[in-house]
């Protein structure tokens, strides 16, 4: 009996002994695996902490303007760690798509005229916006068609610019509010606009119901051009009358020469943009700016242009950029109004009591409720120098208005097929 108590007892320790190691070695393997989770834990926050970037700004804007817009990135770079730089840039679309191919362009584009983004997109140029950067809402529908491309955004509007009715005060009390106002008026005071520029004579054939390329869901179809149909050939007849009829210029008259004549106080109405407020104002002119008249009753269109920022899709830093362009496009609005007279797309800016109590800029602001976004697709590019040649030959009596709008419609047809 003796003898198997003491060989249970050896067995009984044996036991013991094999639970106490089996037990060691699993606390050992639990141990390692929390070394190792500790580790991997460690590892994704040393990813997760990004190294500070240095972000690149090619801006379009003027030397004040851009000084401006440098001020506002260097808080944002305080605030986040990174650096920026914004450099004055001229350059046209071949310069940038060489530097954006070869590592050496910007991270952002800050204040291209948004009738370029068609060309850079096509070129595959263009960051999409991703969803969240801003709330369309909050922002002049106009501009965000602006910035559109096939229903798809692919950069951020900042401002917009458009013409009106610049009248002398001291001649006109009461600025014309219909097509026939202002003809009664222009008789008496003189009326004058560079006549020959598609830019501002597009309004007068839209009144009428003309258009460039027709816009079907917000993708612009260049094979639909409304540039000779019905309202648009009415438009020319008017713009012929201008000249023909009524005498308010002379068919060869320049930009320049209308602009100097209103600031001489040699005529009274006057047709041009936020671009000229700057030089009236020194020059003490008396004068004030009116949305265009109405015509039938309606608001007469005119073209938009809209100053718009991108991401590159060669950045390196696209989550910096867009994080950068977003804290921009909310903090530059109204220093550039104050700066460059760049009328607000932001509609809380646009109600800002600074920006409301401006009598000039809020007739642009106004204006622009029924401006169309100049076309921002590559075929624009085939509609500038066949229309300005129309307009000449109506002008100068050298063609009818009919026959200078189908010839006009066939130029832009055949530039647009060279593209493809």
């Amino acid at each position: 009996m003796k003898k198997y108590t003491k060989i249970f007892a050896i067995l009984t320790a044996m036991v013991l002994l094999l639970s106490v190691a089996l037990t060691g070695c699993g606390s050992s393997k639990t141990n390692e695996s929390k070394s190792s989770d500790n580790s991997s834990n460690n590892t994704a926050q040393t990813q997760q902490k990004k190294e500070p970037v240095e972000l690149t700004v090619w801006s379009h804007l003027t030397d004040p303007e851009i000084a401006k817009v440098q001020e506002i990135a260097n808080k944002w770079a305080q605030e986040t760690g990174n650096k920026v730089k914004v450099l004055a840039d001229q350059s046209d679309f071949q310069a940038f798509s060489t530097a954006a191919q070869s590592g050496k362009g910007p991270d952002i584009m800050f204040g291209l005229p948004h009738d370029n983004l068609g060309t850079f997109q096509k070129a595959g140029l263009l960051a999409e916006v991703p969803d969240g950067v801003i709330n369309k809402s909050d922002y002049v529908p106009m501009s965000i068609d602006a910035v559109s491309y096939d229903g798809k955004m692919y950069a951020i509007p900042l401002s917009m610019e458009t013409y009106g009715l610049f009248y002398n005060t001291s001649k006109v009390q009461t600025p014309p509010a219909t097509l026939d106002d202002l003809i009664k008026l222009g008789q008496q005071v003189g009326f004058q606009y560079d006549i020959n520029n598609f830019y501002y004579s597009f309004a007068f054939m839209a009144a009428y119901g003309g258009y460039v390329f027709k816009n079907n869901g917000g993708a612009l179809d260049p094979n639909d051009i409304g540039l000779n149909n019905d309202g648009a050939k009415k438009g020319l007849s008017l713009i012929r009358d201008f000249v023909k009829t009524y005498k308010f210029m002379t068919a060869d008259i320049k930009g320049d020469i209308a602009k100097g004549n209103f600031q001489n106080g040699k005529i009274g109405l006057y047709i041009s943009g936020p671009w000229d407020v700057d030089g009236f104002k020194k020059a003490n002119v008396p004068f004030k700016v009116a949305p265009l008249p109405t015509v039938d009753g309606k608001p007469m269109p005119s073209f938009a242009g809209v100053q718009a920022a991108f991401v590159s899709a060669n950045s390196k830093h696209q989550q910096e950029a867009w994080d950068l362009l977003k804290y921009l496009a909310q903090n530059t609005a109204l220093p550039l109004f104050e700066t460059g007279n760049r009328i607000p797309v932001l509609n809380s800016v646009l109600n800002n009591d600074e920006v409301k109590n401006n009598d000039i800029l809020n007739a642009f602001a106004e204006q622009a409720k029924n401006a169309i976004p100049m076309p921002n697709i590559p075929a624009m590019t085939a509609v500038w120098t066949p229309a300005g040649n129309a307009l000449q030959l109506v002008t100068s009596g050298k063609a009818t208005p009919d026959k200078a709008a189908d010839d006009m419609v066939n130029q832009i047809k055949q530039g647009i097929a060279t593209q493809q």
